[in-house]
């Protein structure tokens, strides 16, 4: 655990350490769970390398039910999750010369009741995941990346977006529309222009800061609580502390939490003593 004055940092799996965690403390959750069947970030017990996806949308689920409880009642999540296509039953993606981040020495078998190439709609499958375990789903927000990578296929579109998905834990709960603005000062809608970042650390799938702003100012107030429990190198920190929130980021590969402390720069706020007991 390393602390940066208004941040908590934790190096752990997102279940356990959010179980330490106090109920109703944190008024928004901002996050991006590791894709199925996409990276390998070479840690044990990792999730996104299950045998199939539906045991992978269960995990989430476990995940979030702990999220609900440490969320106000009038707090909400930003959930950003990405899809992908049926393996054809590979064991391994060959290494990319260009990319080299995406080979990948293991691989999950097709879904049962998935074909070879077919798309496997997976953030659907855990939004209705999440809806059935009675969170609202509040709006599904598409993120447009003009730069996004190329694809090497020939048969179908190349992708160039990714879903943004806004749930409540109640009917009712805070939402600032003000907050929804694009540089021009028009409201954002449901279809979000925003670069893909390029990042020199060891994270090649992070999050841009202009994703996390709108959703941080729309959803928390200054000196507000801010989780993120697959934290990465901490951007959701990192625009936290510029706008005056507190944040707590949890992450299962200590290199990432390692790079998340110098990445989140340091405010004057002191964490709250209610949190610091809870996280001793």
């Amino acid at each position: 655990m390393k602390n940066c004055n208004s941040c908590f940092l934790i190096a752990s799996d997102a279940l356990k350490a959010l179980r330490k965690l106090p109920d109703k403390y944190f008024s928004a959750v901002i996050t991006s769970p590791p894709y199925w069947g996409i990276r390998d970030y070479g840690v044990k017990g990792q999730i996104g390398l299950e045998d199939n996806v539906h045991q992978y949308v269960l995990n989430l689920a476990k995940v979030f039910r702990e999220v609900k409880r440490v969320l106000k009642d009038n707090g909400t999540i930003w959930l950003n999750i990405g899809d992908s296509y049926a393996s054809g039953n590979r064991k391994y993606r060959a290494n990319d010369k260009k990319y080299g981040a995406r080979s990948m020495s293991i691989r999950p078998k097709n879904p049962k009741g998935i074909k070879n190439k077919d798309l496997i709609g997976v953030p659907w499958r855990l939004a209705f995941k999440l809806q059935q375990e009675s969170w609202y789903l509040r709006s599904d927000i598409i993120w447009y990346k003009p730069n996004a990578m190329p694809e090497s296929v020939k048969d179908r579109p190349h992708r160039n977006h990714e879903y943004l998905f806004l749930f409540s834990k109640k009917e009712c709960y805070y939402f600032n529309n003000e907050g929804l603005k694009n540089c021009d000062g028009s409201k954002m809608r449901s279809v979000w222009k925003i670069a893909r970042n390029s990042y020199n650390g060891n994270h090649f799938a992070t999050f841009p800061e202009s994703l996390v702003l709108p959703c941080i100012k729309s959803s928390t107030k200054k000196y507000d609580y801010v989780l993120d429990p697959f934290c990465g190198v901490g951007t959701v920190g990192k625009i936290c502390n510029k706008l005056n929130r507190g944040f707590v980021g949890i992450d299962l590969n200590k290199e990432y939490i390692n790079e998340a402390q110098k990445v989140i720069v340091t405010s004057t706020e002191i964490l709250m003593n209610e949190l610091k007991t809870f996280l001793s």
